[in-house]
């Protein structure tokens, strides 16, 4: 399968394990990820989540799941596309360059957008941020969470929206991971929960960014 895909122009960069697979992506950032399920170290539905939360690339699923239920909990957990063993190079060749074809066709649609809410700055064609004039370095998730609070200055966006929208994950028993990157960026940018600035608790519902009073 490897020299297949290797014989057809791409370069192939396997793993064993999940946790390799995790570390790899993050590293590297690949143009894309086939995941299959079959992993020795963990689930790979769990993988797949983990891996939506900290890229946005493509991801197809190696699967010998063939039942409805499996294959749509897959792509609401954030696949893009989903192949059942066993299929041959050709057809995951064939797969990889459509799915490729489709995320390049809606980031040439999205225009990139830079958003200003008081001193904070976040370029999101450049994937940067600044606040007072100053760059923010911050992780790919904690990026994309401000990126998309910040496009909506002043509305309560929901933790079900943020799982769903941000992490492409279901919205279900995961509002420690909102948390833990609300604390972090909430650091970053010199604030806190008890003394906010930018980025405010509604309690109950959700987050809002709004300028400093």
């Amino acid at each position: 399968m490897l020299r297949s895909l290797t014989d057809r122009g791409h370069a192939v960069h396997a793993v064993g394990t999940a946790l390799d697979a995790l570390r790899r992506v993050a590293a590297e950032t690949p143009d894309l990820v086939v995941l299959d399920l079959g992993l020795p170290d963990l689930d790979g539905s769990d993988a797949l989540r983990m891996l939506r939360g900290i890229t946005d690339v493509p991801i197809i699923i190696a699967t010998a799941r063939d039942d409805e239920q499996s294959v749509v909990k897959l792509l609401r957990a954030g696949a893009d596309d989903y192949m059942i063993k066993p299929f041959t190079g050709v057809h995951l060749d064939a797969r990889i360059t459509t799915v490729l074809r489709r995320a390049g066709r809606a980031s040439r649609s999205a225009q990139p957008a830079v958003h200003s809410v008081g001193g904070l700055r976040v370029d999101v064609g450049e994937r940067s941020a600044h606040l007072d004039g100053a760059a923010l370095a911050l992780t790919r998730k904690e990026f994309d969470l401000l990126a998309y609070l910040a496009a909506r200055p002043g509305r309560v966006v929901s933790r079900r929206e943020l799982l769903e929208e941000v992490w492409r994950q279901p919205s279900v028993g995961e509002d420690q991971t909102i948390d833990v990157h609300l604390y972090w960026l909430r650091r970053k940018m010199g604030e806190s929960a008890a003394k906010p600035r930018y980025l405010r608790t509604v309690r109950g519902v959700g987050f809002r960014l709004v300028a400093p009073d």
